[in-house]
């Protein structure tokens, strides 16, 4: 069982490690300091459901429809444009700092809003968790084992999003300039615009 729930864990980890619209979107609320728990609960609760569902056996629900895969991977592109956009606006304008941001973000629901949209609009999502991981665990049979594996997947989400979102605070000294948000916001920009354009060129 122990073998199990390593793979579970390193196998959802190592796919949530790779940088994307949800550890860009936290990383900045976590240096402003601003909805970080909710943010990390409501991302981490997701990755729960869809791991859940990949486990169960329910990967099948990406297959049902041929044209579905293309259908979210336009969406999440169009949804990723503009939100990088708004980075590079942001970037280009470089009216904050630290110091300034703090308090001065978006409220609670918006930014919970964003992170629903980041979340359940990006395909990834859906490959990594109903897909990879809902593959990796078809190799258990028992019902225990599944068990053990979801559960440590699952873990991994939580461990990963809220070791990022309240270790993103040890980057503030360096975060306290224009300058340096101006880097932070056109860097965000270029990998929302990075993640869009894979996710184009993957449907054409």
């Amino acid at each position: 069982m122990i073998a199990t729930a390593l793979t579970g864990f390193f196998t959802a980890f190592s796919l949530i490690l790779a940088i994307g619209a949800q550890n860009a979107f936290i990383l900045r609320q976590g240096l402003l300091r601003q909805h970080v728990f909710a943010l990390c609960l409501l991302f981490a609760l997701s990755d729960a459901i869809l791991i859940t569902l990949g486990v169960a056996g329910f990967g099948w629900l990406v297959t049902l429809s041929p044209r579905f895969p293309d259908i979210m991977a336009m969406g999440g592109a169009v949804f990723l444009i503009f939100y990088g956009a708004s980075r590079f606006w942001a970037a280009f304008k470089g009216n904050h700092d630290l110091g300034r941001a703090k308090g001065a973000g978006a409220g609670l629901w918006p930014t919970l809003l964003m992170g629903l949209a980041l979340t359940w609009l990006n395909p990834h999502v859906y490959l990594d968790t109903l897909g990879l991981i809902g593959a990796v665990s078809s190799q258990y049979i028992a019902p225990l084992e599944k068990l053990v594996f979801g559960l440590a997947a699952i873990s991994a989400s939580f461990v990963f999003f809220f070791s990022l979102g309240y270790g993103a605070r040890f980057l503030a000294p360096v975060m306290q300039t224009v300058r340096a948000w101006r880097i932070l916001d056109a860097l965000i920009g270029v990998v929302m615009l990075m993640i869009a354009f894979g996710l184009v060129t993957s449907i054409l």
